[in-house]
């Protein structure tokens, strides 16, 4: 829906600011500490016989795919279980555990754990249901034929996946992210456990974290937000920025962590109605090629694009800054108090200041620009880029700001 930049006034409930929008929800969504024992209960509501349950060995080890099984078998449910997702799922990962669920003849599929359990959950609903290859999706609306009911579990507080209709799959050879969306893929229901979240390490929580916070703020200025998005968007940065925090200091804090995966899902609802902006285009090619953790290279990244965007989306970044107690909403410097603020946090989770720390050089930023600009989020950026604005971000981001000021 194109923009309305009445939008942009939130604080304003008349009902003539409101600008006209379309938006339909496709997710149930049960949220409180212990609702992971109603697995069983929600997959029989849709006609569950046999269920197909990605998850990874870690949450194998923590017990939570345990604890996923017995919800279900408790119902009279079959159970078939894949644990062997690795981190930033690939096409072959896709692959291995379609063969999987073909052998097994599902009716019902179950992603338990972060962004990449939930993403190869919905790579495999694309292929068991309509056919083909990964690659035959990309884009959106591509599937032809209706998908098998899907239930989200996440386990993180990071990606909101279970919020949105896109499976985010790499290339096994390239590493590069496919954005693969259609409505069908929508999950019927998100679980929103908080105390599954408790057994996340510490740098899990933080990656995944920044994450979340990233996707409150791109959303909240993307060029395709609308009313409801941004709705969205604010509420999950307000929950997100008073409780990361919170988690860093004390990971046993049950009230901080349901703010976090609550705030994580807003997010993710927020950019199904909403996209990204540069912070992703720029994020996924140090993945790629460098290895960075997803969440390190948003964090290095993010504050750079906030100043960049300044021009653009001021008034929405006073906005966020003045949600977060750092100035007057009517501050002038309110954009580079929230982009000191993004820094200050990713300090606090111990993160790298620089792309420098990450083992990125100078020279390889050409290069990483020009992919940058080819992914599906840079076009949303509310200041528009191309290969050579994106390349003098990454150089900007090899420097360590933090340490030189």
């Amino acid at each position: 829906m194109p923009h309305d930049p009445r939008a942009d006034d939130l604080s304003v409930p008349a009902i003539d600011r409101l600008p006209p929008f379309d938006y339909q929800p496709r997710t149930r969504v049960v949220f409180g500490n212990g609702t992971v024992d109603r697995l069983g209960e929600l997959a029989l509501e849709h006609g569950a016989r046999r269920v197909f349950l990605v998850t990874d060995e870690g949450l194998a080890r923590a017990g939570h795919e345990r604890h996923g099984v017995e919800a279900l078998r408790r119902a009279g449910l079959e159970v078939v279980v894949y644990d062997d997702v690795h981190p930033d799922p690939t096409t072959a990962d896709v692959d291995r555990a379609l063969a999987v669920a073909r052998e097994a003849n599902v009716d019902l599929i179950v992603g338990l754990g972060g962004g990449s359990s939930m993403d190869c959950a919905k790579g495999v609903n694309f292929l068991l249901s309509n056919g083909g290859r990964m690659h035959d999706y990309r884009g959106v609306g591509k599937a032809t034929r209706p998908m098998l009911p899907m239930i989200a579990v996440p386990t993180t507080a990071g990606t909101g996946s279970e919020a949105q209709s896109f499976a985010v799959i790499a290339d096994a050879e390239t590493h590069m992210k496919m954005a693969c969306g259609d409505k069908k893929a929508a999950c019927k229901v998100a679980l929103l456990d908080p105390e599954l979240t408790l057994s996340m390490p510490p740098a899990v929580t933080a990656a995944t974290g920044i994450d979340a916070l990233s996707h409150a703020v791109e959303s909240f200025v993307t060029t395709a937000r609308n009313a409801v998005s941004q709705l969205f968007s604010r509420q999950a940065w307000r929950l997100l920025s008073s409780a990361f925090l919170r988690v860093l200091d004390d990971p046993l804090d049950r009230e901080a962590r349901g703010a976090m995966l609550l705030g994580a899902h807003l997010a993710g609802a927020a950019i199904e109605n909403s996209m990204l902006g540069a912070t992703h285009s720029l994020a996924n090619p140090l993945s790629a090629r460098y290895g960075v953790t997803h969440g390190v290279a948003i964090g290095v990244m993010l504050p750079h694009v906030v100043r960049y965007n300044q021009e653009a989306a001021a008034a929405l970044y006073a906005k966020l800054a003045a949600d977060a107690g750092l100035c007057p909403e009517e501050d002038p410097a309110a954009a580079e108090l929230l982009a000191e603020h993004l820094e200050m946090l990713a300090a606090r989770a111990g993160m790298p200041a620089s792309l420098a720390e990450c083992g990125v050089e100078r020279s390889a930023c050409g290069a990483m620009a020009e992919q940058a600009a080819a992914q599906w989020t840079a076009r949303f950026n509310p200041r528009p880029v191309d290969a050579e604005s994106l390349r003098e971000l990454y150089e900007c981001a090899v420097l360590d700001s933090r340490r030189e000021s």
